[in-house]
């Protein structure tokens, strides 16, 4: 297979992921007459499962065993499943309180926070356009606390526990469907404490419920585990610069449904900030686009 079919694909698969988390508030708002805590449950054990079957259809069940003997990486997993839970509860409980729109902005925010953390404990030095694309950020997040007394705190909180979480297992040696699929593993008996002694929806009983419902919770797997998927093939086929392009698909998708669909208000507050994280991300995309060019024209020169 030619490389540019290969980053065709790569491309393919990356829209999808992002589409796919873009579209998933839509799938939670159909769920939005069970608490979030109780949505989140259904999130992990069902996606537990299901991952464990892709596990077996890789035949990844050596490199789990090979996980499972190291007890302080197992430690770790276990943090950072507890940072993922936390971000999938606050995810689902904003998108169905009418907070999409906080989410969206956690999610424009989040590859700012990125590439801030990445200076910080990786060692990354900052080119000045990136340094300009914080600032912006932060001035927007500044001016509506400073000015309208308002914390964006659900977009804020989105967006460094996301981060938080990818700098972890960036560090982490392992590969990214096994980490998952432990993690989900350690939040599992929590879940089902949960499940069993807390939840008092109606649909806490699967045998009470309809066929229907019973797929639509069961459909939590599906949709937490195919955009991953489709995330790890695109990453494997694209460079990081090229896969950061794709990433703002979700948030904006995520905008238009809050405003368009669900009529979320956009108050002034709200819309000041996102003017800032837009103008940042433009910037931030631009520098990335030119040092990608920049790279492709070393490397061809390289080859000649």
């Amino acid at each position: 297979m030619s490389l540019s079919r290969e980053q065709k694909l790569g491309g393919a698969f990356a829209a999808s992921a992002y589409t796919l988390w873009g579209i998933a508030p839509l799938y939670f708002k159909q769920l939005n007459f069970i608490a979030a805590a109780e949505i989140l449950v259904h999130r992990i054990v069902w996606s537990c499962l299901l991952l464990l079957v892709v596990l077996i259809a890789l035949k990844q069940g050596a490199q789990l065993r090979q996980l499972l003997r190291q007890p302080k990486l197992i430690l770790w997993l276990l943090f950072t499943s507890i940072i993922l839970g936390a971000n999938w509860g606050l995810f689902i409980w904003a998108v169905n309180s009418d907070h999409m729109l906080d989410a969206s902005l956690g999610y424009y925010i989040n590859p700012l926070l990125n590439v801030l953390l990445g200076m910080l404990f990786l060692g990354e030095r900052l080119r000045p356009l990136q340094w300009l694309a914080l600032g912006l950020a932060t001035s927007g997040v500044v001016i509506q606390i400073v000015i309208f007394g308002s914390i964006p705190w659900v977009a804020l909180a989105l967006a460094s526990s996301f981060a938080i979480y990818g700098l972890l297992r960036k560090k982490l040696a392992v590969e990214a469907i096994t980490g998952l699929f432990v993690e989900s593993l350690l939040l599992l008996p929590v879940a089902l404490c949960y499940w069993w002694f807390y939840a008092d929806s109606s649909a806490v009983n699967l045998l009470n419920n309809s066929v229907g419902l019973n797929l639509m919770l069961v459909a939590a797997a599906f949709v937490t585990t195919i955009p991953l998927l489709c995330f790890i093939a695109g990453a494997r086929r694209l460079q990081l610069s090229t896969m950061g392009f794709f990433q703002y698909i979700g948030p904006s998708m995520m905008f238009f449904f809050g405003v368009w669909l669900y009529h979320e208000p956009l108050r002034p507050a709200s819309l000041i900030t996102f003017g800032f994280i837009w103008l940042a991300l433009f910037i931030y995309t631009l520098d990335a686009w030119r040092r990608s060019r920049s790279q492709q024209r070393i490397r061809r020169s390289a080859v000649c």
